[in-house]
């Protein structure tokens, strides 16, 4: 299997803690694609991913599999390990459920906030900007720290009693709320505790905490 990302950004983050998780880092090769300089927009990679983004997973036999959930979904039932996506219909409705969450309240919101309402990755690469709608998606994000923080008040993880792959989304949609400045408030402090909790995992502490 091969991994085409940019190891710097949040979303492979996500799917690089996942294959530690399953423990699959020996079994991928990673491809990186310079997004800074638009690698991935030119045409070769937008065959392998229509939405020009990454990461990508490109199988042994030549299917291409992008967007993080999708990707983390497959290895987690092709692969033996602890599973990421729930061992009941219960658990994986639940864990599906929170992973979206995850990226609507967080990794979406501030990445909406970071390309629209701030310079983003440069005017070369940010063909369009509101600032209105960044801002606004800063909001969400900010009260999506404290629906968390209320979640995570009765629960170890973010779907549960598991670590799943809802965990590892909102893990990295803060560190990207770190890189554009969003803070987490000081009174969530379960949020807060968890945060640290995951950054001690060594699937996160192996791509540098």
């Amino acid at each position: 299997m091969k991994i085409y990302d940019f190891a710097a950004f949040p979303n492979p983050a996500r799917v690089r803690i996942a294959l530690h998780e399953k423990g699959l880092t020996d079994k991928v090769e990673f491809v990186n694609v310079d997004v800074p300089n638009g690698e991935h927009r030119k045409p070769e990679f937008v065959a392998k991913n229509p939405s020009a983004s990454v990461p990508v997973l490109e199988l042994d036999c030549g299917t291409h599999i992008s967007e993080c959930t999708a990707i983390t979904e497959y290895i987690d039932q092709a692969f033996e390990g602890p599973s990421l996506t729930g061992n009941t219909p219960k658990q994986r409705a639940i864990v599906h459920m929170m992973q979206r969450r995850a990226e609507q309240y967080m990794m979406d919101s501030v990445g909406d906030y970071f390309h629209f309402a701030t310079d983003g990755l440069g005017p070369e690469l940010e063909n369009y900007q509101n600032s209105d709608w960044g801002n606004h998606q800063k909001e969400v994000a900010e009260k999506g720290m404290f629906y968390f923080d209320k979640v995570l008040a009765e629960n170890e993880f973010v779907a549960g009693e598991q670590f799943s792959m809802a965990d590892i989304t909102l893990f990295a949609g803060l560190g990207f709320a770190d890189f554009a400045q969003i803070e987490i408030p000081p009174e969530c402090r379960h949020l807060i505790d968890w945060r640290a909790r995951v950054a001690s995992r060594p699937s996160v502490v192996a791509l540098g905490g």
